[in-house]
């Protein structure tokens, strides 16, 4: 599928295994990535890929997958599918852990069923037999070792054993300590020498005491001695040992007699094992270099939206440089062939190769680092021609390696196949490689072949502007600052800027002059066209950036004028719904004091003074609530105040960053830190910071604010007294650890604390990352870095402020 076979290394594949070989846990996960090939079959692919993508969306937003213990079950089991063999302790208690962990992973999913649904086939329904855990169990301890109750027999020579060495023991400190009250014994306590408990004896009292000496010291005055009397004793111990071993073995290989028969299935095991370790390694790649899962086509067709080379991306977060420059690049039936021109070191190869390796790792199964929107076809070929293969064993130069490759090309090729050709043409007298290399170009075109071709050659440029099927792209060159700006632009091909770059380099004039006298005519306009070309096109490309900054600025106007729009039409409501309820008042209340009036005349019986009295009060009471309730036309100052009302911008337009405010709806008050682009302000209130739209404060005179000044640095020295400077987030989410994170930053901030310890954990490493780029990025962090080596490494990190 792939020609030649070294492409794989030239594109950076090789170099992508690798790195997912460092996240796998078994040796058979390593194995299986050293495995992976480029595969056809878009159903196989397809779910090689949503099987990476959803252990992605495991480790990032679900709880950890219990893979604890991934031990190499296989030669395990055949090594009991033997008849007559057994298997050890350690041997033993691997499968026992490797089993625990396959059947917390079996629970893991069945939790979780039809979530996961890619993953799931992994288990392949597996059964969970239980009695191969318990069969080990009711031998094995918690650490491994062997019960001391495994059988009947087995505790009855056991506890002979500590029995006799109990006794031995006590015989030897007896005899130890008669030897040293005769002085017989040289400096030292008991030692054991040749698996025996010996007393050091000096040399010339060797024959006063009775016994086997095994060892001697290297000066030769002291050697080492077994008394008779316990010689006898350490013996029993030794034959009850070997009675023990032979009862030890008898167990085990009753033990893996009974294991036996599930040999088929403790290899299934294995193979789950071994599938989750490698997936979950390219699922741990894929978050490193920022991968998503693209549509996948049956067609043979490319476009890569915001697609950055993985191994570039992977230098420049390492380095902390700046971002890759994203390539969109779009390869379908009308544009087939993309033949990239422009200045060296402007980025070219890096586009055919990034197009080559993204191809190859889709293929793979391996997650790409391009928008989810990008569309990738499966190819049945790959063929690439890069950089030289010139072989002295097979008397091939330079450009004849070239010629072989494009002769496999122009044979084999055919709508299914992906070229990638880099310096198309080169290695040869340019006046006959060119017209060769558009041959060449002319037949693969014919055989509708898909590709990506990089040149400098003028004709090709040419030939691509004329023919169907093949597009001139070019990579953006700014040729006022002279740097390359490594944006590919279709359409249009690209000057190689040989002597703008000369000149930058420095290159003298008179040579300059010279070689421009030497080059052709025509070839000179078409130069100088091409540069002017490339100036017009980075002048269309930035004035359509401005166009587009200036759309979103309207749109934003829009939306603001339609905020406010909206909220004086609140505001009007609000008003008319108060005088409504205002005016229902007044006439309840003046109707109430009409009927009372009424009430008191017919009571007075047409007195004619108290009538007058009565009269009288009521006129009162009427021009009291005359009084309070009159409402004249709308002066335009009110109406100012209306309109004011719904516009932020218009009340509070003389706030600035240090005024002090009180926010209307909570009483708060605090210092203005910021006012955003949307007129938002940003308040401190105390060790806390808030957001809050401008109408909602009020802006406070001097004699409020120093009130305000005094409570708020009450507050912030009671603060600095609380404060603590370390959070705990192992075991969190990612989204809930940072935003604990912010929370304790934010505070650390405004009372002015220097650092802060993270404690996260090692685990896959995946909260420490997230948990750095989201420093990186807090303004006010100056720098992070890993607890000391002793007291947790790199599961804490520092955060510094300032």
């Amino acid at each position: 599928m792939i020609y030649p076979h070294n492409a794989i290394d030239k594109l950076g594949f090789t170099e992508i295994r690798n790195l997912i070989k460092e996240k796998c846990l078994s040796e058979a996960g390593r194995q299986m990535v050293d495995k992976i090939q480029p595969q056809v079959k878009i159903d196989q692919i397809d779910r090689f890929l949503r099987q990476t993508n959803e252990f992605k969306e495991l480790l990032l937003h679900d709880d950890p997958l219990p893979v604890d213990h991934i031990y190499a079950i296989k030669p395990l089991a055949e090594k009991a599918k033997v008849e007559g063999s057994f298997l050890s302790e350690d041997e033993l208690y691997r499968i026992l852990l490797s089993l625990r962990t396959v059947y917390a992973i079996i629970r893991y999913f069945q939790d979780r069923e039809g979530q996961y649904e890619n993953l799931e086939l992994l288990l392949e329904h597996l059964p969970v037999e239980k009695s191969i855990i318990r069969a080990i169990e009711g031998v094995l301890d918690e650490r491994g070792r062997l019960k001391d109750n495994a059988s009947r027999l087995l505790l009855d020579i056991t506890q002979q054993i500590q029995k006799s060495e109990s006794e031995a023991r006590k015989r030897l400190d007896s005899v130890f300590r008669q030897a040293q009250a005769q002085g017989w014994t040289a400096d030292g306590n008991l030692t054991i020498r040749e698996g025996r408990l010996c007393i050091p004896i000096l040399a010339e009292n060797k024959r006063k005491l009775k016994g086997l000496v095994h060892d001697e010291s290297a000066t030769g005055q002291t050697v080492f001695l077994e008394p008779e009397e316990v010689f006898h004793l350490n013996n029993k111990v030794r034959d009850l040992e070997f009675d023990r071993r032979r009862e030890v073995i008898r167990i085990l290989t009753e033990l893996t007699r009974e294991i036996r028969p599930h040999v088929p299935l403790l290899l299934a095991y294995h193979g789950l094992l071994t599938k989750l370790d490698f997936v979950r390694a390219k699922a741990l790649f894929a978050i490193d270099i920022q991968a998503n899962m693209p549509i996948l086509s049956k067609e043979a067709t490319i476009n890569l939206v915001q697609a950055r080379h993985p191994l570039l991306h992977l230098n420049a977060l390492k380095e902390n440089h700046n971002a890759v420059v994203p390539l969109n690049i779009k390869i379908d039936e009308t544009d087939r062939i993309i033949l990239v021109s422009g200045p060296n070191a402007g980025g070219k190869s890096v586009c055919m190769k990034t197009v080559g390796l993204l191809q190859i790792m889709l293929q793979s199964g391996v997650l790409i680092p391009a928008d989810d929107t990008s569309t990738v076809g499966v190819f049945k070929q790959i063929f690439a021609d890069i950089g030289d293969d010139q072989s002295i064993e097979s008397d091939l130069s330079t450009y004849s390696a070239h010629l072989s490759k494009m002769k496999h090309f122009s044979t084999f090729a055919n709508a299914r196949t992906l070229i990638l050709i880099d310096e198309f043409g080169t290695g040869t007298d340019p006046q006959f490689g060119g017209p060769i290399a558009e041959a060449v170009l002319e037949q693969l075109n014919l055989k509708q072949v898909r590709g990506v071709v990089t040149t400098h050659y003028s004709n090709l440029k040419l030939f691509a502007a004329d023919t169907l099927g093949v597009e001139n792209a070019s990579m953006l060159f700014d040729n006022q600052q002279m740097k390359p700006l490594y944006i590919l632009q279709v359409g249009k091909p690209g000057s190689s800027y040989a002597f703008e770059i000369a000149q930058k380099i420095g290159l003298s004039k008179a040579i300059l002059d010279a070689a421009k006298t030497k080059i052709g005519e025509q070839q000179k306009k078409v130069d100088t066209l091409l540069v002017d070309l490339e100036r017009d096109k980075k002048e269309i490309y930035d004035t359509k950036a401005a166009v587009s900054r200036r759309e979103k600025e309207l749109i934003q106007l829009k939306e603001r004028y339609e905020n406010l729009s909206s909220a004086i039409e609140d505001n009007k409501r609000d008003i008319i719904r108060k005088a409504k309820e205002d005016a229902r008042s007044i006439l309840k209340d003046a109707n109430k004091l009409i009927e009372n009036t009424i009430s008191e005349i017919k009571t007075a019986q047409a007195d004619k003074e108290k009538t007058k009295a009565i009269r009288s009060g009521l006129n009162k009471a009427l021009d009291q609530f005359t009084k309070e309730t009159k409402v004249g036309k709308p002066t335009k100052s009110d109406l100012a105040k209306l309109v004011n009302a719904g516009d932020a911008t218009t009340v509070t337009s003389e706030l600035a960053a240090g005024d002090w405010v009180r926010i209307e709806d909570t009483g708060s008050e605090g210092e203005i830190l910021e006012i955003t682009k949307n007129n938002s302000l940003i308040i401190a209130l105390g060790e806390l910071r808030t957001v809050v739209k401008r109408n909602r404060v009020t802006k406070l005179k001097s004699k409020e604010k120093s009130k305000a000044v005094k409570r708020s640095a009450g507050t912030s020295t009671g603060s600095v007294a609380d404060f603590h400077p370390e959070i705990d987030v192992r075991g969190m989410r990612t989204e809930d650890a940072l935003q604990k994170i912010e929370l304790v930053l934010d505070r650390a901030v405004m009372i002015g604390y220097p650092s802060l310890k993270i404690i996260h954990g090692r685990g896959d490493g995946i909260l420490r990352k997230f948990i750095r780029d989201y420093l990186r990025k807090y303004n006010h962090v100056s720098r992070f870095e890993d607890e000391h080596a002793d007291r947790g490494g790199d599961g804490i990190t520092y955060a510094y402020i300032g």
